[in-house]
């Protein structure tokens, strides 16, 4: 039987919306459905109820993608819509989480506020982020400068720059560009200098594993050459059992018959770096980030997690 409507289940951030408006789009044009027939419903997430304490104080990742799961898990949505990089490694029972739109830039920025690039800050400038993974990868560009902790979306961070709490920010070119902002950025990283989180740029649809009707429209709007990526990057962090206060990074990217991956994890003090790379055929998508992550497990003898 075919549904006669789909609720879209979101994080009410501007950024948010938009990224569950994307999966609508996309819904409309594979589906036959009608734009009145495909509703986004709100919903309001822990992690956005605490916004000045890091995540790993009050409950991790999960905080962003918990309460979206469980109207999901409860039927009250059909489709939780998420950036991937916020959700747990390990998977919720009963839900699937493998259809994904195609990856958007997963660089990362630099905004400051005197339109100065990183290498051009004064000494001791604060920088404002909330991710142990960025401050480390910034703190190896440039010594002299201090990390500070910042959270909130991303119209927030903005405002928190610009009262002077603090002399640049760090965030996700994928959600500047998303908001039509990129006219703040003041630098762009290359991946060889900072590698993003897993599964930065990436927006993820998930549902309930037994939902026939719906896992045959994600299906539908699936960007397989972002699937493998995503899962390669994930089974990185997978393997590590990452949290929100692991500092890893991991990147796949495809090129001809090709998957490139590399990841960097640091120890819990940011004084050590591990760092692996590797190409493979294609067909090992599923390979490669479960043997660089027991590499970095290894070489990094358990000294990145408490």
């Amino acid at each position: 039987m075919k549904k006669e409507k789909i609720i879209i289940g979101s994080r009410g951030s501007k950024l948010a919306l938009i990224y569950a408006q994307n999966v609508k789009n996309k819904i409309l044009e594979v589906s036959g459905l009608q734009e009145n027939q495909i509703l986004i419903k709100k919903i309001v997430t822990k992690g956005d109820q605490v916004d000045d304490k890091r995540l790993s104080e009050v409950g991790g990742k999960g905080l962003f993608s918990s309460n979206i799961e469980k109207e999901l898990l409860d039927s009250n949505i059909d489709i939780a819509v998420h950036a991937l990089k916020d959700m747990p490694a390990k998977e919720t029972k009963g839900l699937l989480s493998n259809f994904f739109l195609k990856r958007n830039d997963p660089r990362e920025i630099l905004i400051s506020r005197d339109k100065n690039k990183l290498e051009d800050l004064k000494s001791k400038s604060v920088i404002g982020t909330s991710s142990f993974r960025r401050e480390f990868q910034v703190k190896r560009l440039k010594k002299d400068i201090s990390c500070k902790l910042l959270r909130g979306n991303v119209e927030t961070r903005l405002r928190k720059l610009k009262e002077g709490l603090y002399d640049a920010i760090i965030l996700s070119r994928a959600g500047i560009k998303s908001l039509e902002l990129e006219k703040e950025i003041t630098q762009t990283f290359l991946i060889s200098e900072i590698i993003p989180s897993v599964g930065q740029g990436i927006i993820c649809s998930q549902c309930r594993e037994k939902d026939l009707e719906i896992i045959k429209i994600l299906n539908k709007i699936n960007n397989f050459d972002t699937f493998k990526c995503a899962v390669a990057e994930r089974d990185v962090l997978k393997i590590l059992e990452g949290d929100c206060e692991t500092a890893v990074g991991a990147h796949a990217s495809l090129k001809d018959d090709k998957i490139i991956l590399e990841a960097e994890l640091f120890s819990l003090d940011g004084s050590q770096r591990f760092y692996e790379k590797e190409i493979r055929d294609v067909k090992e998508f599923d390979k490669i980030g479960l043997e660089i992550g027991k590499y970095l497990k290894k070489e990094s003898k358990g000294n990145y997690k408490k």
